[in-house]
């Protein structure tokens, strides 16, 4: 595919906007003989096959692709979003996050965190932690203790009244407080759909995997968020995408827009809806090839 990077995938229906390197790497382009690659094949072989392929999302989000699947699959099923259907058990809020939160101004608040995997690079980080505290935006940053050594000398000192910096957070709950304006996120599938469910616009800084992907249907297909400029952070490009998303019209809109996919997963995991409808679909089929 050398050469073709920035073709569109226009034949696959809810695609249209998507281009040939925002795939995961070992699809179309990188090392297709990889385990990655070849496993990826075999499933792609494998799935027209199966009784029943089912996923953690609901069909509102993404009705042209729901619709292009359904043609391919003997039944394609979307079940989720699960985080909604089968909510984690209350934690002990031991950071303080919520609490502190309580304290603050609607819709202010920058989240951050990139996940139990995927960390930034020490020059990544910097630039993150410049561009909060220039900002001045108030902000909850997730993040391990052994990273803290990257950060800018005196940072912790100069921002301990303006954010909270925790090594865990009851990431769900944070982001349905609605003193929270914004989550910066490595965009994994789980991160995203918690972010829908608590009507929080992203900014989107991808590691691997899906998460290319996810970025660039959420900026370009969902219009709920922004990836990061270059794909990297940067403290000029990371204070601009706060301030697209916290202070200007256009934030606004993401906001809309993503409240409106949350009131959508409500609405599909409630009685009748689309998930629950398919969740019976699948549950009657587990059954009757079980009898």
């Amino acid at each position: 595919m050398v050469g073709r990077e920035d073709e569109t995938l226009s034949l696959i229906q809810g695609m249209s906007k998507i281009r040939t390197s925002d795939l995961p790497e070992g699809v179309l382009f990188g090392n297709t003989e990889s385990f990655f690659s070849i496993m990826l094949h075999k499933m792609g072989k494998a799935l027209p096959r199966a009784a029943a392929v089912f996923i953690n999302s609901f069909e509102e989000l993404d009705p042209g692709i729901t619709e292009c699947l359904k043609s391919k699959l003997k039944r394609f099923l979307n079940i989720g979003p699960s985080n909604l259907i089968s909510a984690p058990s209350p934690v002990a809020d031991t950071s303080g996050c919520i609490t502190w939160l309580d304290k603050q101004k609607l819709a202010s608040v920058a989240y951050v965190s990139f996940g139990s995997v995927a960390t930034p690079p020490p020059h990544e980080l910097v630039a993150v932690a410049e561009a909060l505290e220039t900002s001045e935006v108030p902000f909850i940053w997730s993040l391990k203790d052994s990273s803290k050594v990257q950060l800018p000398h005196g940072f912790l000192d100069r921002t301990a009244a303006q954010g909270l910096i925790v090594p865990w957070s009851p990431q769900s709950e944070v982001l349905a407080h609605g003193a929270v304006g914004v989550f910066v996120t490595h965009c994994g599938w789980n991160s995203l759909l918690e972010s829908i469910a608590g009507g929080v616009p992203m900014i989107c800084r991808p590691f691997f995997g899906d998460q290319r992907l996810n970025g660039c249907m959420i900026e370009d297909v969902w219009e709920i968020g922004l990836k990061v400029e270059d794909g990297v952070f940067t403290k000029h490009g990371l204070v601009s995408s706060l301030n697209k998303i916290l202070s200007q019209e256009g934030g606004q809109k993401m906001r809309e827009n993503i409240r409106a996919l949350e009131q959508l997963a409500k609405k599909a995991i409630g009685s009748n809806g689309s998930s629950i409808n398919n969740f019976i679909a699948l549950s009657n089929l587990m059954l009757n090839k079980k009898m």
